[in-house]
Order: structure tokens, then sequence, then C-alpha cells
């Protein structure tokens, strides 16, 4: 799956904050040339949707997110799981800009509620500690390495809420297939590492995850 990975830039003489700065600057340029936007109703979404109602599977409620742009698209999951009784949890920002999430109830109820921002629902703002409540957890990523480590777009979003999961949880980056990089990837302290990838060619765990190893 790592075929047709991108050749980055050598940043292993930068700290890694300047590191990943660099990094990000060429996967979206990249991420913008390669997968200018990916159709909800695309092969691409279809086929990536398959894999991750399967990697999900058995979930009552999922945390997930809604693409936009160039993202691997998944507004047809969001849909699907809705539509399969599945609870789906999406960042959200609530008072005083918190950290916040709030339940999906259908594309008509997604509206931009902050500039700059994925859209999101037009419910109740539960705090962070909703995220406590999902089986599973789908999040964005720009490029993630064979031993789980995840380069994000920079706002630490889950960085911060990540710990706030139930013990066992699983969290799945979501991938365009040339994004899995042979790595490492720059981290620091606060950096949360991935269970598995999930693109429209498949899903599976990856490396030092608990679930792979059976502990």
């Amino acid at each position: 799956m790592s075929d047709g990975a991108p050749t980055l830039p050598d940043t292993g003489r930068l700290a890694p904050d300047d590191a990943k700065e660099q990094l990000r600057t060429a996967l979206r340029d990249r991420r913008r040339s390669r997968h200018p936007h990916d159709r909800a109703h695309g092969p691409a979404c279809h086929a990536l949707t398959e894999h991750a109602l399967e990697a999900v599977a058995g979930a009552g409620c999922v945390a997930a997110f809604v693409s936009t742009g160039a993202e691997p698209c998944t507004r047809l999951l969001l849909e699907s799981l809705h539509t399969r009784g599945v609870r789906v949890l999406l960042p959200a920002l609530g008072p005083q800009l918190a950290r916040s999430w709030a339940e999906y109830r259908g594309a008509s109820d997604l509206g931009e509620r902050a500039p700059g921002r994925p859209p999101e629902p037009g419910g109740e703002a539960l705090d962070s500690q909703a995220l406590a409540q999902a089986d599973a957890v789908l999040l964005p990523a720009l490029a993630v390495d064979r031993a789980g480590r995840r380069l994000g777009q920079g706002g630490g979003w889950y960085d911060r809420v990540l710990p706030l999961r139930r013990p066992g949880v699983p969290t799945f980056a979501v991938l365009h297939p040339d994004e899995l990089v042979p790595g490492p990837l720059p981290t620091e302290e606060h950096d949360q590492p991935v269970e598995a990838v999930i693109t429209a060619e498949q899903w599976f765990l990856l490396e030092g995850s608990q679930f792979a190893s059976g502990s």
C-alpha cells in the first residue's frame, strides 16, 4: 500500500514542530494536485465507505469528521452509519470556542458554524467528554507511517481529545492510499498514535497496535 508514497523533504535536522510544518506544506500541495476533490458519489468514496463500515462493524457510536476539499471522502460514510442506526459524533465548537462534539442527524443538518471550519451539526454541543461514548474514532491525517505516527493539520484538536476516549477504543486514520509513508514522521510528546488506517483500497491495523498483538 505504500507504493506511490510521496518522497518527503529531509527534515531530520529540524526541530519536530518545524519538521512538521515543512512536511505539511509538501503533503498539502501533493494532495491538492493528486486528489483535487473526492466526489461523494465517486468510486473512491464508495470504496472507502465499504472499508470503513467493515472496520467499525459492531460499533454503536462512532466519532468521525466531515471531509472537505481534497480530504478522503467521509460524507457517504456518515450517512451510511446514520441510516444503520449508528450514533455519529462530529467535532464542533462549543461555548467560548471549547472543543466539543455534536451528533450527526443527516447531511441537511450540516452547516458552516465558523469561518474556515468544516461543516458542523446544528444540534446541541456536547462537551469534550462525549468522546468517551464512542466505540471507534475516525480521524483525519495528512500522512501516517507504519508505526502509527500521524501527521495532522496542526490544530491539535485530536491530540487533546483522544486521551478522553475509553481505554481500548481504537483510532483509525482516514487517508488516501498513497499517504501511508515509511516514516518515521516527526513526533512530539503530546502526539497520539493511531491503531489503523482506512483508505479506498483497504483497511488494516498498524505495527504496534494492541489489537494486532492481541494484548
